[in-house]
């Protein structure tokens, strides 16, 4: 990718630099399962807007720390994971590349149409428990988004300040009798995110704002999230 200079207002270019070169030094690992039904989601980088939903956080709580990720509460319609939390994203069409589904379902789910000089990177394929190999494709957002929900698929649109994932209780391990993989939970608030979406979420706090080489592909995900 060349890098070029995205105008932004509310958020700091440092972090799309930062964010950018943390990814590029990052060896994502994809996987080559073939029995797998390929997915992509964008892991999308935005301003916090003031009539976004910070989850019980004042503003002077993050003051100009205003990055958010965008994350949708899928609707009760949907026959797979519906009222579940996730990132724009969905399954790969016939010769379709994970950056192009990725910024295609950004476009449906949220009304978000970017291009492809917007792609800061990738994490690590996920194999969720009902049988997705899902590819994280990071997208820088900008500032000055508008975000509409599709109501096909999405009951509500949240920026989740980016600084809500950096917590010390986070993350949350839950041990499962009989498995030696816990499940990962990500809190948020007074609640939390359940993998796959959380792991996801900790490997982007991990990689792209800490610079860790974390891997997530291990963690167990609930049985609400395996149908």
């Amino acid at each position: 990718m060349t890098m070029k200079k995205i105008t932004t207002l509310a958020l700091n270019e440092k972090l799309l630099q930062h964010i950018y070169l943390n990814l590029n030094k990052f060896h994502s690992l994809a996987h080559r399962k073939e029995e797998g039904k390929r997915a992509a989601v964008a892991i999308t980088v935005v301003a916090v807007s003031q009539d976004s939903y910070v989850y019980g956080m004042s503003e002077h709580e993050y003051g100009n720390d205003n990055a958010a990720l965008i994350l949708t509460r899928r609707t009760a319609k949907l026959k797979q994971h519906s009222g579940q939390w996730a990132f724009p994203g969905g399954s790969l069409d016939k010769n379709e590349s994970p950056e192009d589904a990725a910024l295609r379902e950004l476009s449906e789910e949220v009304g978000l149409t970017l291009g492809r000089d917007r792609i800061l990177g990738h994490l690590d394929d996920f194999t969720t428990r009902s049988g997705f190999i899902i590819t994280p494709v990071v997208v820088w957002g900008g500032s000055d988004v508008n975000l509409t929900p599709n109501p096909a698929e999405v009951e509500s649109i949240h920026r989740i300040p980016i600084k809500e994932f950096m917590r010390e209780d986070a993350p949350i391990l839950q041990e499962v009798p009989g498995n030696r993989n816990p499940i990962l939970l990500m809190p948020v608030g007074d609640s939390w995110i359940a993998a796959p979406t959380a792991a996801l979420i900790y490997q982007f706090r991990e990689v792209a704002i800490l610079g860790r080489d974390t891997r997530v592909a291990h963690f167990e995900q609930p049985f609400f999230a395996w149908k």
